[in-house]
This record gives structure tokens, sequence and C-alpha cells, in this order.
């Protein structure tokens, strides 16, 4: 570029110095004219000083052109540096640019990398915990059958070792071929029967060769309180004595009992099964249990009907002043907070997992039908018979039908 311009600024200094050049040669041309009739030695000491004043000019002609072209190049030469200065400063300025531009998008396409990380290990810590959930729910279920397993498990081996006991016991009493013994059998089978159907109440056995009944139950309620007490007569003969009732209602006003009971092998001739006579109940002793039941019920309910009727008065006007007082409308208060804090963290959750459980519902009606029709299309490709791709069995799928 340099030299191009040289070259073309030489030209046009060529070119000046050429018509320069002609226009005093043109002068000189003039002078010499004009001095043509002056005599040979004026004309050689013109000539002389011609030669001179031309050699003269020439030298001044050309230190004045060598200037001009020195002169023009050095700014010509200057304007082509600050051009390619500014050239290279606008090059240097765009490459900045375009590199600012390269990592704004470089961190773009990272941020657009780490987000869709970020939401993937969302995703990932959502199923995480969704997973963990129904493995917690999965693991008390579960927990909750064996446990209800292994309290019915005790609950036999109990009642297995109480009737091995038993049948051990009256195996060893029917050996003595008694009917005392026989009869002592009973009433242990009585009392075991007793203490493992009402385990809060108080079964208590009366010593042998002591008047009165052969056990007493106390009968307690939920809170552990005395509602009343039934007094047990066991025989096991082949006929039924009438002096046995008799005999037993004195010993139930005798110690104060609210219900006598007879349980005996040969019920009365005039009943055909358990039921009252004569203010005693009788009954066999494969029916002792139920009505047990039933007599307990009733001494619970007439104690709590009792206890209920019991200074009356006073207690409606106490109930009343506690009811209108400020202690129970704070409380109350206190408790429909409680209880509306609960129903809403109970509601938001429902709504979770609802909404939660209907997504999952869809994909697994997605995967569901996804695999119905690979498994239509292989199968009437290779049979029915030949492979199975059932992902649930009968039972399962007839549970999500």
């Amino acid at each position: 570029m340099e030299e191009a311009v040289s070259e073309e600024y030489k030209k046009a200094l060529r070119a000046e110095m050429q018509a320069y050049k002609e226009k005093k040669d043109t002068e000189l041309a003039k002078r010499e004219a004009e001095f043509a009739g002056l005599s040979a030695k004026k004309e050689e000491e013109f000539s002389y000083k011609l030669q001179q004043e031309k050699i003269q000019l020439q030298q001044s002609l050309e230190t004045s052109l060598r200037k001009s072209i020195v002169t023009d190049f050095e700014n010509k030469l200057q304007l082509l540096e600050q051009n390619n200065r500014d050239n290279e400063e606008k090059l240097k300025l765009s490459r900045q640019k375009e590199l600012e531009f390269l990592q704004k998008e470089q961190a773009l396409k990272n941020r657009e990398a780490e987000l869709e990380i970020a939401v993937h290990k969302k995703l990932q810590e959502e199923r995480s915990k969704l997973s963990e959930e129904l493995r917690k729910l999965e693991e008390q279920k579960s927990a909750a059958k064996d446990n209800d397993y292994q309290l019915r498990l005790r609950e036999l081996e109990k009642q297995l070792d109480d009737q091995k006991k038993l049948a051990e016991e009256m195996r060893r009493k029917a050996e003595q071929g008694s009917m005392q013994l026989q009869g002592e059998v009973q009433e242990l089978a009585l009392e075991a029967m007793l203490q493992a159907a009402f385990p809060f109440d108080l079964v208590t056995e009366v010593g042998k060769g002591v008047r009165g009944a052969d056990c007493i139950q106390t009968v307690r309620n939920n809170f552990g309180q005395e509602c009343g007490k039934i007094i047990y007569e066991s025989k096991r003969t082949t006929n039924f004595a009438a002096d046995w009732i008799e005999k037993l209602k004195a010993d139930m006003r005798s110690t104060g009992a609210d219900i006598a009971v007879i349980v005996t092998q040969a019920m009365p001739k005039d009943m055909d099964g358990f039921g009252e006579k004569n203010g005693v109940w009788i009954c066999q002793f494969t029916e002792a249990r139920a009505m047990i039941a039933l007599l307990r019920d009733s001494i619970i309910r007439v104690y709590g009907a009792a206890k209920s009727q019991q200074n009356r008065g006073d207690k409606m006007h106490l109930l009343y002043d506690y009811l209108t007082g400020n202690e129970f409308a704070e409380q109350w208060k206190a408790v429909r907070e409680g209880f509306m804090s609960m129903k809403i963290s109970i509601q938001r959750e429902r709504d979770a997992m609802e909404k939660l459980w209907k997504a999952r519902e869809k994909q697994l009606e997605k995967v569901l039908l996804n695999a119905a029709y690979i498994r239509g299309s292989i199968e009437g490709i290779a049979g029915q018979d030949n492979i199975n791709l059932a992902l649930t069995d009968e039972e399962e799928d007839k549970l999500l039908d």
C-alpha cells in the first residue's frame, strides 16, 4: 500500500518537475533571444551567468523537489500509519466485542445447562421423596400387620398355654376319679376364662373349706372404678339340686354381690338354655362367657346411671357455671383453633397427595396403555401362549380396573 502511494506521488512530482523545467527552459529561451544581439563577450558572460543560474536553479529545484517529496512522503506515511493504527484499534475493539459476545453466549449456554441439571436434580429428589414416603407407608402398613399378627399370635400362644395348663390340670384331676376334683377343674377353668375374657376385672378365688361361693368377680369400668360384683358357683354333677339357688342367694347377700351365677353341667328340668330363675342366673360352661359379658355390661351401665344421679342439683349448677364461664370459653377456643389448624394442615396434605397421586395415576395409565399396545402387537405376531408380557397378575389387574 505504501509502495503504491509513493509511486503515485513520484509520478505527480515528476510531472510537476517536468512542467517547472519546461517553464524555466521557456524563460531561458526568451532571455537568450533577448540577448542574442549582445556582443560575444557579453554573450559569454551572460552565457556563463546563465549557466551558473541554470545550475543554481537546477540545484534549488532539485532541493525543493526533494524536500517536497520527502515531506509529502512523510505526511502520507504518517497518515497511513495513523489509518493503520485506527484500523488496528477498530479491529481490536471488534475482536473484543466478538469475544465478549462469545463469552456471553457460552455463559448463557452454561446457565441453561446448569438450570436443566438443577431441574433434573429437583425431579430426582421429588421422586426419591415420593418413593421414600411410599416405602414408609408400606413399612408402616407392614409393621401394623406384623404387630397385629404378633399380638394375635401371642394371644393364641397365651390361650394355648392356658388351655394346655388347663388340660393338664383337668387331666390330672380327672385321673383322680373324684367328682369333687372334677368340680374343682371346672372352677379353675371358669376362673381362667374370666381372667382371660375380662383382664381388667378382679377375679377372687374362694378358698377350699371356706363358706361361700367358688369365686367372686369384681367388675371394673374403663376408668378402673369398681362397678359391682358377680358371685359364681360351679357345679359339675349329673343332676341339678334346687337348694343351690337359695344357698347362692344367701352367699350373695353375705358378700354384697349384685348378681349370682350358677355354672352347671346339668340344667334344671324346666330350662333348656341359660336364663334367670328365682333371682339367680343359670347357664352351662359353654354359655358362660356370652352371658357374663351381658351381665357385666348391665352392671357397668347401672353404675354409670347411679353415679350420674349423685348430687345432681349441685352438679348442674357447677356444670352451668363452668360452661358459661371464661375458662371453658378459652379452653374451647384453644381446642377449636387446634382443631381448625389440624384440619387445614390435613386438607393441605390431602390436596398435595391427591395431586401427586393423580399425576402418578396418569403416568401409570400411560405406561399400562403403551404396555397393552406392545403386548397386543407381540401376541398378534408370536401368539398369546408363547410370551407372558403381563405387568401385573390377575388380582392386581382387577384392583386396577
